[in-house]
């Protein structure tokens, strides 16, 4: 029905209610059209993907991020070693590219060493024979314990190291593995309890 056909009191009526209608919209947001509930759900829902979003682009920090040295030296079982690598000249080897597996001793394996030997093997007239044995702990590549096979593994040093896996205890040239796999940024490092000793080493 068009609107010159309607009564002149329908008309005024029509008009004052699209008068009503454009000062309601005008005076109110889009949203408040639609169910509070709803909006609150909307709301709750974004925040959550916003949260989401946020977390996924800041991940934390993880250890492979340093290297073989930084985790050592930050280790507080590896005091021992970490001097012998400073004394060895080591460092910026083990801070290298790489990548290297680590069999690191703790100070508890340096410890059961006889009396007086490894303040010996610290000083400067012993660097060579110091270098002789912790490259002897080192073996080129990333190995992971699930890599691991008994079997002979040459090391850095230029002898072999005997690896035995048992019922998945693994041991290295007769000290026991009592830690593995913590990942480094060039390799990898696994806590031994006994300081290995090459073959033409007294």
């Amino acid at each position: 029905m068009k609107n010159q056909n309607l009564p002149s009191w329908m008309k005024q009526l029509t008009g004052f209610a699209g008068v009503i209608g454009a000062s309601a919209l005008i005076g109110f947001p889009a949203w408040a059209h639609i169910n509070s509930n709803t909006n609150v759900a909307n709301a709750t829902q974004t925040q959550q993907v916003a949260g989401n979003v946020k977390t996924a682009a800041s991940p934390a920090p993880t250890a492979a991020a340093k290297d073989i040295v930084a985790i050592a030296s930050g280790n507080g079982q590896f005091k021992t070693l970490t001097k012998a690598l400073g004394s060895a000249g080591l460092v910026t080897t083990l801070q290298g590219k790489g990548p290297f597996t680590v069999f690191a001793p703790t100070d508890a394996a340096f410890a059961a060493l006889p009396k007086g030997t490894v303040e010996d093997l610290l000083k400067p007239a012993n660097k060579a024979k110091l270098t002789k044995i912790l490259t002897y702990h080192v073996v080129p590549g990333s190995v992971l314990s699930t890599s691991l096979k008994s079997g002979d593994v040459k090391s850095v040093e230029g002898s072999s190291l005997k690896v035995g896996v048992n019922s998945g205890k693994v041991t290295v040239s007769g000290a026991n593995v009592v830690k593995a796999d913590i990942k480094a940024s060039n390799g990898v490092i696994h806590v031994i309890d006994k300081v290995l000793m090459p073959p033409d080493v007294k």
